[in-house]
């Protein structure tokens, strides 16, 4: 069978369905009637035994590869077998008549939430890892294997409905083949770390779920977006080739990656990183960009069981601006709600996440975690160029400068350095703000256009949801209009702006972004030489009538015109 969905990270993989299912507990109050409380107990034994026994499985295999992951599997057997939570729930069980599974929930969400008022931070972070603890003890009751995509035993293509951020956060890529999902589109977050990480990826296949099963052998064909189960022999000799012929594809736009950026008149345009971590995968690509144009600030929370310390995040920050100094690194600071949770910060359950209080207004909210974020990176600041970008500004009032005048003060108190130079930008994702960009430009150091969520409130489409694709538009000519407009008032203002969402790393709008004055444009390592191809085979004047022309045609024409327009 052939299935269709959204090819969002190109390649083709061959190989068998991991199918990933995030578990979720639901344990209704119970007791068991009179005696035999001992056998009971035995059940709960043998349910810490086999948790046990999951835990040092995955200790063993992380050890060597990753010791940090480790160590927070090691913490987790501690708290498995920690004397108190042990001997109320055996007292639970064996005095109060409680069914294994009920004392389990009681008494370890009764330890959570006694941590979470703690007013330690450190220790309020440890209730994550008692809620993942319980919910490893309450799997294993319902007969359930373990469902976890950051230690796979073999190279597998992952199935799943949908992989949220903290999932593709601790994926262990090295054993991912492939990624197919139920939803999410182009500009799911899903789909740009796919991209980032060189994986083949196709999203938005309807009822994939109940199309595949585990240890499924399938074709997974992200440049033409089919999935193809059940392959014959045939079928997989074609494509077989037709991978080794993308491959051939990919070495050719490779050339391109480590060539000074050009048009094809000699026109210098700046190619920016995005990056979510400072691993040395993701840095790799400074050797090849100018500057690190998007450091995705949410990843440290989300890769980690805790909200990082000061000291942590100021050790990251350091990482990459040591890496690209004296360039440019663009810190985005935290950007958690809308399709970003963290499974130790309580956020609030609203109709609308993507409209309500995320990324800045989170960060209002909770000022101390604002603040202990901004105190690290400026602390970082003097091992290089640090820029600060604040994400999902909507107004002038937005723009808080005092907090950050804050900061800087209590450092000086305490005698703790950080470079004056540091920029203070805003990302333009919202319309609100690129309607008053002229004003916006008078008040900051800088901006960089966030596409994917422009487009999203712009067209008033959900991203996320596959049922409304077509709808979310980003080649509508009111894109390219608001853009163009942007560009012309921070150019007036003197005063750089970039792209950084999705649409600065597509071949095709890249040259219409130059074209409409924007000259620096950052994107995954992925996107960096087929961009850099895209750019070389026009003039700028060439771009510039582009760019004109798709401000007057619709969506569903320009991107057939772009084609033809940059066909080799």
């Amino acid at each position: 069978m052939i299935y269709q969905g959204n090819g969002v990270s190109k390649g083709i993989a061959i190989g068998e369905i991991y199918l990933y299912e995030a578990f979720i507990p639901h344990v209704e109050e119970a007791y068991y009637d009179g005696g035999e409380p001992q056998c009971h107990l035995e059940r709960y034994d043998r349910l810490c035994a086999a948790a046990d026994k999951e835990l040092k499985e995955i200790c063993e295999r992380l050890t060597a590869s990753d010791p940090e992951k480790a160590d927070i599997f090691t913490a987790h057997r501690d708290i498995l077998f920690d004397e108190d939570i042990t001997e109320e729930l055996r007292d639970g069980i064996l005095y109060d008549h409680m069914t294994p599974e009920w004392a389990i929930e009681t008494i370890f969400s009764k330890y959570m939430r006694r941590l979470q008022k703690a007013k330690d931070q450190m220790i309020r972070e440890r209730a994550a890892d008692v809620n993942d603890v319980k919910n490893r003890l309450l799997r294993i009751a319902c007969g359930l294997t373990e469902q976890n995509i950051s230690s796979l035993e073999k190279p597998v293509i992952i199935a799943a409905h949908d992989l949220l951020p903290s999932d593709t956060a601790t994926m262990d890529r090295k054993n991912v083949l492939g990624i197919l999902t139920e939803v999410g589109g182009e500009t799911s977050h899903s789909a740009i770390i796919a991209k980032s990480y060189g994986i083949p990826a196709i999203l938005g296949i309807a009822g994939l779920m109940e199309k595949v099963k585990k240890g499924e052998r399938v074709i997974l064909d992200a440049v033409d977006g089919k999935l193809i189960t059940y392959p014959d022999a045939a079928q997989e000799t074609e494509y077989l080739a037709k991978k080794e012929s993308y491959a051939v594809y990919q070495n050719q736009v490779k050339e391109y990656l480590d060539k000074e950026p050009l048009t094809a008149d000699g026109e210098r345009i700046s190619i920016g990183l995005n990056i979510g971590s400072v691993s040395p995968q993701e840095l790799e690509g400074a050797r090849y960009t100018d500057f690190a144009g998007l450091f995705r600030s949410e990843f440290l929370y989300m890769e980690s069981d805790h909200l990082p310390t000061e000291e942590e995040q100021m050790v990251q920050y350091k990482k990459a601006l040591l890496e690209y100094a004296p360039r440019p690194v663009v810190l985005r600071t935290l950007d958690i709600g809308g399709d970003k949770t963290l499974s130790y910060l309580t956020l609030p359950k609203e109709e609308n996440p993507f409209l309500g209080k995320r990324a800045l207004r989170l960060c209002f909210d909770q000022p101390q975690v604002f603040r202990t974020q901004l105190r690290a990176a400026l602390r970082a600041s003097v091992y290089g160029n640090l820029w600060i970008m604040l994400p999902m500004v909507g107004s002038l009032e937005d723009i808080h400068k005092a907090i950050f005048e804050e900061v800087k003060e209590e450092l000086d108190r305490e005698n703790i350095p950080y470079a004056p130079q540091v920029k203070l930008g805003i990302m333009i994702e919202i319309p609100a703000v690129a309607m008053i960009a002229d004003l916006v430009a008078k008040e900051i150091d800088f901006a960089s256009i966030g596409t994917n969520d422009l487009c999203q409130y712009l067209t008033a489409t959900d991203r996320m949801n596959p049922a409304v694709t077509e709808y979310y538009q980003s080649y509508h000519p009111s894109m390219f209009r608001l853009i163009g407009y942007a560009a012309r008032q921070f150019e007036q203002a003197g005063k750089p702006l970039s792209v950084c969402g999705e649409l600065g790393g597509d071949p095709l709008a890249a040259p219409v972004l130059v074209g409409l004055g924007i000259r620096k444009l950052s994107m995954n390592i992925g996107s960096v030489p087929i961009v850099k191809r895209a750019l070389s085979r026009l003039t700028l004047p060439q771009m510039e009538a582009i760019a004109q022309q798709v401000q007057n045609i619709s969506a569903g024409e320009t991107a057939a015109y772009l084609k033809e327009s940059f066909a080799d």
